[in-house]
C-alpha cells in the first residue's frame, strides 16, 4: 500500500528489514542502492597488500573487514527468511551477488566517511574508544572458534571496525549539527483512514504479481461499487472491511508523500467521518473513509522524521561533492572470489547489535 511497502516487495530490497539502524547513516550516501561501493570505481588488480579488498585514497578494507560485514548481513537474511532465501533471482543477478554487493558498499562508505572525519578532524574522545575496546572484546569472545577461523578475524580487527563506526556515526552526526528546519503543522499533517481494497491482481508461486484480465477487473469493479453502496447507506464500515477488504490491513495514518498518490490525495481531500468514491491505484480499487484530519501525536513523529531526511538530504550532498574528490581502487581478482561462509558453525549475526549497545541507538 505505502511506497514503503512497494520498495520492499522484492527479496533484493528486504535488506532494510533486517540491519540495524547503524546502517542508516550510510543510506544517504550515493552508491548504496546500486551495489556500486563508492560511486565510479577505478579498477585496479595489482599493487594491492595481500587480502587488500579495496582503497579509498589512503583508507584499505582488508578481507577479514569485509567478512565481517558480509556474514553478518548473510546470516541475518537467514534468520528471518531461511536458507532458501538465496535461491531468488531477479534479472539473472542471484541474491547472494546482491548481498554482496550491500556488504562492500556499507563498508566503503564507513571508510570514506572515516576520510571525512580526518578533513574536519572529527575524532573519537577517551570514553568513545573506550567503548570501541569494550565492544570488540565482547563480539570477539561471542565467536566460536570456527567462526574466528573462516572470518580471519581477531579482536584488533573488529576493535578497529567498532572505531571506524562510531568515527563515521560521529562525523554524520558533526555535518548535520546545525541542520533544525522548522516543520509545520500543515506540512507535516498525518491523517488516519480506513479502508476496503478490492485488489486487480494475484500473485504466482514467487510473489511476483500478475495483474488481472478485464473481465476479472469488471468484477473486482463491480464488487467494489457494490461495497461503495453498502458504505454510502451508513452500513457499519467496519463490517463492511470484514466482508469486502482484501488487504490485511484496514487502517493507515500517513503524511503527505508517503501513500500512493491517487489514494493519498483522494484520502487529503475528504472530512472526518466522509467516504471517498471508488480510487483506483495500482493495488485494485478503494474505498477510504476518513477518521481523523489530523493527529496530534502522529504529525509531531512525522516532523521528526521529515527532520531527519532534511538531515539526511544535507549529509547526502556534504558526502557526494567529498566522494568525486577520490581515488578508488577496487580489486577486482580478490573481489571475485568472495562468497558467503556457508557453514554450520558460523552463525554470528550480532556485530551491530553489540555496536548499539555501547554506542545506542
Amino acid at each position: 500500500m505505502t511506497k514503503k511497502e512497494r520498495r520492499s516487495d522484492s527479496g533484493f530490497k528486504k535488506a532494510a528489514a533486517v540491519l540495524l539502524l547503524v546502517f542508516a547513516l550510510t543510506a544517504v550516501a550515493s552508491g548504496c542502492g546500486n551495489g556500486e561501493p563508492i560511486g565510479t570505481k577505478v579498477i585496479l588488480t595489482t599493487g594491492f597488500d595481500k587480502d587488500e579488498v579495496f582503497r579509498i585514497e589512503t583508507s584499505s578494507c582488508s578481507l577479514p573487514e569485509l567478512m565481517v560485514y558480509l556474514t553478518t548481513i548473510q546470516n541475518r537474511y537467514e534468520s528471518v527468511y531461511g536458507r532458501e532465501i538465496w535461491e531468488t533471482n531477479a534479472d539473472g543477478v542471484t541474491l547472494e551477488e546482491n548481498v554482496k554487493n550491500i556488504a562492500l558498499a556499507q563498508i566503503a562508505q564507513i571508510k570514506t566517511m572515516n576520510l571525512m572525519a580526518e578533513k574536519y578532524e572529527v575524532d573519537l574522545d577517551d570514553e568513545e574508544k573506550a567503548k570501541a575496546e569494550n565492544a570488540a572484546q565482547v563480539y570477539f569472545e561471542s565467536l566460536g572458534e570456527r567462526e574466528i577461523e573462516l572470518m580471519g578475524v581477531n579482536q584488533k580487527t573488529i576493535r578497529s571496525l567498532y572505531m571506524e563506526l562510531a568515527r563515521a556515526e560521529k562525523m554524520y552526526q558533526y555535518t548535520i549539527k546545525d541542520i533544525n528546519p522548522e516543520i509545520s503543522d500543515d506540512e507535516a499533517r498525518t491523517i488516519t483512514v480506513q479502508h476496503i481494497l478490492i485488489k486487480t491482481y494475484a500473485l504466482d508461486g514467487t510473489g511476483k504479481k500478475i495483474e488481472y484480465s478485464q473481465e476479472a477487473k469488471r468484477e473486482a469493479y463491480e464488487k467494489a461499487r457494490e461495497a461503495l453502496a453498502a458504505a454510502k447507506e451508513e452500513e457499519d464500515f467496519d463490517a463492511l472491511i470484514r466482508r469486502y477488504s482484501e488487504d490485511d490491513k484496514a487502517t493507515y495514518s500517513f503524511g503527505k508523500g508517503e501513500m500512493d498518490e491517487a489514494f493519498e490525495t483522494a484520502a487529503f481531500n475528504l472530512g472526518t467521518g466522509e467516504i471517498s468514491d471508488i480510487v483506483e491505484t495500482e493495488f485494485g480499487y478503494h474505498i477510504i473513509k476518513c477518521i481523523s484530519t489530523f493527529d496530534r501525536e502522529e504529525t509531531d513523529a512525522n516532523k521528526v522524521k521529515i527532520v531527519e531526511q532534511r538531515r539526511e538530504e544535507a549529509f547526502g550532498q556534504e558526502y557526494d561533492a567529498y566522494v568525486a574528490t577520490l581515488t578508488r581502487n577496487l580489486n577486482e581478482e580478490l573481489w571475485g572470489t568472495v562468497n558467503f561462509i556457508h557453514d554450520e558453525n558460523v552463525t554470528t549475526q550480532n556485530f551491530f547489535e553489540v555496536y548499539t549497545g555501547y554506542f545506542g541507538s
